[in-house]
């Protein structure tokens, strides 16, 4: 090994070790999020898929862990932690495959200065965080595998193995089926000697056969989660919408880093132009794992309300594009020293992000919400989902030994909440520790995984109680709704939460008293 790999290579560790502390320190020290907690009953409530999405996530908080005896905020994640790590080697053997030790570590650079890949799938602990591990395996065997000569054994092992990891990859999350398609016009178009070769089709049968979980449960369910997500991205009847569109464009270009898009829109250009020297076979690959992903979502949003991480494995990819094109434009430069600007300016704009982040949650620096309503305090501020739990659920005790002592409400009391959201982080932080059990009432489209749980937990009776707790930042008054479910409902306290000094959001208290109504079971 020479003196400019030991360098690329030692900037790599420090690379990975500096990041894997920055978000330990964020994982251990803000609260879970409504996505993340709700997550966390897939690994609490294990099953052969979900509503939402397959199991792999669940799994994942399982195994690390050590199956929910570890339970903390930071172990929850700690999934997110470990193989965001890892996927920080995946992209710099990536892009050193493509060219070079320089360009794999620029990749590596680009992709830990995304705010999706350090934050969203490093961090939070989402089905993208076993999707993403697995898509860069996925995507880094494809270049090794779809353009080789499929006669030779190896290869048809490799093959082999592709289908393997894409399987996992499908059992994170149903985008990963992008995979195959990229693959199969691959081979349709450029490659068919692999059509003759029974080691595809035994790749495609290994996916298939990781995802039958997926259709055992959907089977089992009425295919209700094919259902959702059908809806989910379902434009027919549906006009167009600019508003959609340029929310899908603005989030992709936040959750990607503005500098980073603005590189890969650069080096698309410069692909496309022949500007960029690349492995023909490579280029093609690249292109069919990404574009498709992104322009088809993108074309979705201009008629229906998207997510900008859907689109993000695909953008995950152009980063080696991007990588390419500033090993191109600074070739005159010392390859021992030079790290670009751009990638300083990169790396700088994601360290101000969780910076201002970081805060803006723990401290509320931001006055974002200008609401003085006294139920609806704090609810232009999205970061309040992520504060004020811990002080909630200090404070709900306290209401619940107080009435349990003067007999106000039995001990066998449960929480009731009629949306997963804030649910999910009730069951967490206030019911759980308490031994609390939580149910889910509505329909299931609101209320998601706990019309199973409902039936899990399986013993509520007639004429229990329960309490209802809603904060101001999605206030949710429950004499309507829970009327028919309840004889009593009233008001039992307010909890005030504090952020910065200041109050940043109230929660709000109710005893509803004798059940006299179970809730439906959805068909």
């Amino acid at each position: 090994m020479n003196n400019n790999s030991i360098t690329w290579r030692k900037r790599l560790y420090r690379l990975a070790f500096v990041s894997l502390l920055v978000r330990i320190v964020i994982a251990a020290t803000i609260e879970l999020g409504n996505d993340e907690v709700y997550y966390r009953l897939y690994a609490l409530y294990p099953d052969w898929s979900h509503f939402d999405h397959p199991l792999m996530v669940g799994l994942a908080m399982q195994l690390f862990s050590l199956n929910l005896s570890l339970h903390s905020e930071l172990f929850l994640r700690m999934s997110s932690i470990i193989l965001g790590t890892i996927n920080i080697f995946i992209v710099f053997d990536i892009g050193k495959n493509l060219k070079s030790k320089r360009v794999g570590f620029f990749s590596a650079l680009l992709y830990t200065s995304s705010v999706y890949a350090f934050v969203i799938t490093g961090i939070f602990i989402l089905p993208d965080t076993p999707q993403q591990f697995f898509w860069l395996l996925s995507f880094g065997l494809m270049m090794q595998t779809l353009p080789a000569c499929p006669n030779i054994k190896n290869n048809s092992f490799k093959m082999l193995k592709l289908g393997l990891l894409i399987g996992l990859a499908m059992i994170s999350k149903y985008t990963s089926v992008f995979l195959w398609l990229a693959a199969g016009l691959y081979i349709v178009f450029f490659n068919r000697e692999w059509l003759r070769k029974k080691s595809f089709y035994l790749s495609v049968l290994i996916s298939f056969i990781i995802c039958l979980p997926i259709l055992i449960w959907n089977i089992q369910n009425d295919f209700i989660s094919f259902t959702f997500h059908g809806e989910r991205v379902d434009f027919v009847g549906y006009q167009i919408n600019t508003n959609y569109f340029f929310t899908e464009l603005l989030g992709e270009v936040l959750y990607n880093n503005p500098i980073n898009y603005v590189l890969i829109l650069m080096a698309l250009s410069a692909v496309f132009t022949k500007k960029i020297q690349i492995n023909k076979q490579h280029k093609q690959i690249i292109l069919l794992s990404s574009l498709p992903l992104i322009i088809l979502f993108l074309g979705f949003s201009l008629f229906r309300s998207t997510l900008p991480h859907w689109t993000a494995p695909g953008f995950t990819i152009l980063i080696f594009l991007a990588a390419l094109w500033l090993d191109t434009v600074f070739a005159e430069k010392s390859d021992d020293y030079l790290i670009p600007w751009p990638l300083k300016i990169s790396v700088g704009l994601l360290v101000i992000t969780l910076l201002l982040g970081y805060l803006q949650i723990n401290q509320g620096i931001i006055n974002i919400d200008k609401t003085t309503e006294y139920n609806r305090l704090g609810e232009n501020d999205p970061s309040l989902d992520m504060f004020g739990y811990e002080q909630i659920a200090d404070s709900f005790a306290e209401i619940y030994k107080r009435d349990t002592a003067t007999g106000l409400m039995p001990k066998d009391v449960f929480m009731a909440g009629k949306n997963w959201f804030p649910l999910a982080n009730l069951d967490y932080y206030v019911a759980s520790p308490l031994g609390m059990k939580s149910y889910g009432f509505g329909d299931l489209g609101k209320i998601h995984k706990y019309a199973w749980i409902n039936k899990i937990n399986g013993d509520l009776r007639l004429g229990m109680d329960a309490y209802f707790i809603t904060d101001s930042r999605e206030y949710r008054e429950p004499f309507t709704f829970f009327k028919e479910y309840f004889d009593k409902i009233e008001a039992a306290d307010t909890i005030q939460v504090y952020r910065g000094g200041k109050i940043a959001k109230r929660a709000f208290v109710f005893r509803l008293m004798g059940l006299r109504k179970l809730p439906v079971e959805e068909e």
